[in-house]
C-alpha cells in the first residue's frame, strides 16, 4: 500500500507515527479542535480511512480537514483522486495548507465551522402531517 510516496506495510503503525510527530502546523491546529474544544466537536487525529491516513476527522458531521505542506503541490493529482474517493463515501474534504494554519488561524477555524454546520433537516411535506396521517395540522 503506498501512502503518498512512501510504501506503508503496518498502515495502524504509520498512524501511530504520525500521531507522535505531528507537523507544527498539524499541532496548532490539533490544540484547537482537540478535547471537544471547537464547537464541542469530537476530532480524531491522523486517523486510517479506506487506504488513506487522514489529518482530522469529525466523524458526526462527516468531515475531513487536511493540512498541506510543500509536498502536496508535488502530488496535487493524487490528492484529488483520493478526495474524490473519500467524499464517494459522503465526508466532505476541506484543505489548507501549513501557512494557512500557521498564520491566520482564525480564518482557518472560520472555514470549519461553516463546513461542519449541520444539514437542515428534510422534510417531504410543506408542513407537518396531522395525528391522523391527513396531511393537515392539527390545531
Amino acid at each position: 500500500m503506498r501512502e503518498g510516496r512512501f510504501l506503508v506495510k503496518e498502515p495502524r503503525q504509520f498512524a501511530r507515527n504520525l500521531r507522535k510527530t505531528l507537523t507544527s502546523a498539524e499541532d496548532v491546529l490539533w490544540q484547537a479542535l482537540r478535547g471537544r474544544r471547537f464547537q464541542s466537536l469530537k476530532f480524531r487525529r491522523q486517523v486510517r480511512f479506506l487506504n488513506y491516513t487522514i489529518d482530522f476527522v469529525c466523524i458526526e458531521r462527516k468531515l475531513i480537514v487536511e493540512i498541506d505542506g510543500k509536498q502536496h503541490g508535488w502530488y496535487a493529482e493524487y490528492d484529488a483522486r483520493r478526495t474524490e474517493e473519500i467524499e464517494h463515501h459522503g465526508f466532505k474534504v476541506i484543505r489548507f495548507t501549513n501557512h494557512d494554519v500557521m498564520n491566520d488561524l482564525e480564518t482557518v477555524l472560520l472555514r470549519i465551522a461553516d463546513a461542519v454546520v449541520p444539514p437542515a433537516p428534510s422534510h417531504p411535506h410543506p408542513w407537518p402531517l396531522s395525528h391522523t396521517g391527513e396531511g393537515k395540522r392539527d390545531t
